[in-house]
């Protein structure tokens, strides 16, 4: 819901009349409850739209990890826990879900998007629960990681949509929302490219990927902290999350060691799945704090 629509409900609330001075302040008092709620409806569901793109690489990168037999059993429950929480985050934007603190989404652009999701989705869950019980169909690895991608796109647009739909006063929180969220889907895809080229899969081309990939979270990383005009985002203020952001760098640092080796041992695969893991994790505590910044507006 746009701030201006939310305003005109809240205003619409009947209000005691006693003196000019009690009017002016019950009006700032719902005006600003009002922009509260928006705001922090918005962050939320930037945030968990945006998780879903980074779903999609997890999942891959776990059927990947699984194909090349690294820590079967653990990344087999990884990817159904995967699974299971894109669905359920999936029918919380359509629908509403309470243990996620998501209404219902009313922008029927944005259900439609949602929906084109869900036809994409049914296909790729098949795909990955088939493949759990036949992790050396190379059909269907094969299958996954073509699909993910257009998977990825889908869902992108999505959450291009819930940033556009923030309105003005809110654009540059859901900016930040969106591309500090995007940085953990960043996490799974290079980890995704380097294992894809482990495997062999068209390993000129997903080197190159995975090149690119590394550069955009890095620019963005640095455009996070200092701010970046070509991307839109403000430098960050608060310095609770400046130091997350130093976190972040730090893991980074030592998971990027490993993959400029372009080793494609076991213990190096095992070390970068590791790694990549608390890197998704320190980003993640960003975005949950730039989304609490959204109360305090």
């Amino acid at each position: 819901m746009k701030l201006h629509i939310a305003l005109l409900f809240a205003l619409s609330t009947p209000i005691t009349l006693f003196a000019t001075d009690d009017i002016s302040s019950q009006m700032n008092s719902i005006t600003q409850s009002a922009f509260a709620e928006v705001s922090e409806q918005m962050a939320v569901q930037v945030n968990l739209s945006g998780k879903q793109r980074m779903l999609t690489q997890k999942m891959t990168k776990e059927a990947l990890l699984i194909s090349l037999d690294i820590n079967i059993e653990e990344n087999t429950k990884n990817l159904e826990t995967s699974i299971q929480l894109f669905d359920k985050t999936l029918l919380g934007l359509q629908k509403g879900d309470e243990s996620l603190k998501l209404k219902k989404t009313g922008d029927k652009e944005t259900l439609t998007q949602l929906d084109k999701v869900s036809e994409l989705w049914k296909n790729f869950k098949s795909h990955l629960n088939l493949f759990k019980n036949d992790s050396k169909n190379k059909q269907l690895l094969k299958a996954i990681t073509a699909d993910n991608l257009p998977l990825l796109s889908e869902m992108n647009k999505a959450v291009s949509l819930y940033v556009a739909n923030s309105g003005s006063d809110l654009n540059d929180l859901a900016t930040v929302v969106n591309l500090s969220g995007k940085q953990r889907m960043l996490t799974q895809k290079m980890a995704k490219e380097f294992l894809l080229v482990a495997k062999g899969f068209d390993a000129s081309k997903n080197q190159e990927n995975l090149d690119v990939t590394v550069k955009q979270f890095e620019t963005v990383l640095q455009g996070l902290k200092n701010g970046n005009k070509s991307l839109a985002l403000p430098e960050t203020k608060n310095d609770n999350i400046k130091i997350q952001l130093k976190i972040v760098k730090k893991s980074w640092e030592s998971l990027y060691k490993l993959i400029e080796t372009g080793s494609k041992e076991n213990k190096v695969l095992e070390e970068i799945e590791k790694l990549n893991l608390i890197v998704l994790a320190e980003m993640d505590k960003a975005v949950k704090m730039y989304e609490e910044q959204s109360k305090s507006l």
